[in-house]
């Protein structure tokens, strides 16, 4: 499969520290990784800080293994007054094989914030 977007925000793989009781990647990993992604493409749509304050219509399609190449792909969904919600999707490429193959998506919701930790207006 050949992800329509252009270049991953981010692209890392797993290590078996990663892994939860049954040797998949723990989800947990996974959404910290999209959230990391959806935190550079907010702050630079806002211009500064942001943080996360949702997280809205996680799907979980398939599992990720150790030694898999994982690369979040991300676009701007909305900009509000204060807000921005970035669109996440996860691909990963098996350790030996090009294929590749969506594992997670969902939309993460970041506020702009100013230097005293109060949302702020996007300019």
């Amino acid at each position: 499969m050949t992800p329509e977007f252009r270049d991953p925000v981010i692209r890392t793989a797993p290590q078996p520290s990663d892994c939860n009781s049954n040797g998949d990647i723990f989800g947990g990993w996974v959404l910290s990784q999209m959230d990391i992604a959806g935190g550079i493409m907010a702050a630079r749509q806002v211009k500064g800080r942001a943080v996360t304050v949702a997280v809205e219509a996680m799907t979980f399609h398939q599992p990720i293994k150790v030694g898999d190449i994982v690369s979040i792909y991300g676009e701007i969904e909305r900009v509000g007054r204060t807000s921005v919600a970035v669109k996440l999707t996860t691909i990963v490429a098996r350790k030996l094989d090009s294929e590749e193959i969506k594992v997670t998506e969902g939309t993460y919701v970041f506020v702009a914030i100013d230097d005293e930790g109060r949302p702020r207006v996007i300019e």
